[in-house]
């Protein structure tokens, strides 16, 4: 009981460090350009669903992510959280993408990103650890030019290194809201 829970504690406080660090780090420190109306942070809050390929099983839950630019045009950092339920079994995923983003308008972003996974898992009982690869396109869509809330899509493939080299895929949405104001 106590081993399954350990690794969720730190997966959220690993999760909510993220987001600390990204909110009140100094704005030099980020990539993005003065004029821009961009927030320093982007917070994704929603549902995800998955569907393994390898074992034919579905789970459904909750995610949580906060998204930052690294270098304005080239590469934004997503880190999030997601607890999946499925028959019999629990499974918490933490993971790191790297994307790289294209405006398509004032209003609409495209990313396309892959990144590690670290997967704790725990089905009839019995817990495992695995790391995984992601790889995820994502749309972003914000009905004011400002970008303080919105709403995204993200389709993902997830590909697990452990003895049955499960194959995945996800599909997560929900809102956007921007964190901080550029000056």
């Amino acid at each position: 009981m106590l081993s399954g829970i350990i690794p969720r504690v730190i997966a959220l406080r690993y999760a909510v460090l993220l987001l600390i660090a990204v909110v009140v780090s100094d704005k030099s420190v980020l990539a993005q350009a003065p004029e821009s109306n961009e927030p320093v942070a982007v917070m994704e809050i929603g549902g995800a669903a998955s569907r393994s390929v390898t074992n034919h099983e579905s789970s459904y839950g909750p995610t949580v992510a906060v998204e930052t630019t690294a270098i304005e045009r080239w590469l934004e950092l997503e880190a999030g959280v997601t607890p999946l339920f499925g028959h019999h079994s629990t499974e918490w995923s933490t993971d790191l993408l790297f994307k790289k983003p294209w405006t398509l308008s004032h209003r609409a972003e495209f990313m396309i990103g892959a990144g590690p996974e670290w997967i704790h898992s725990n089905a009839r009982n019995s817990a495992a650890n695995s790391l995984a690869i992601e790889v995820a396109p994502d749309f972003m869509f914000w009905p004011k030019a400002h970008h303080r809330f919105g709403w995204y899509v993200e389709p993902g493939y997830e590909y697990k290194f452990r003895r049955d080299h499960e194959h995945s895929f996800a599909i997560t949405g929900g809102l956007l809201i921007g964190v901080g104001k550029r000056r």
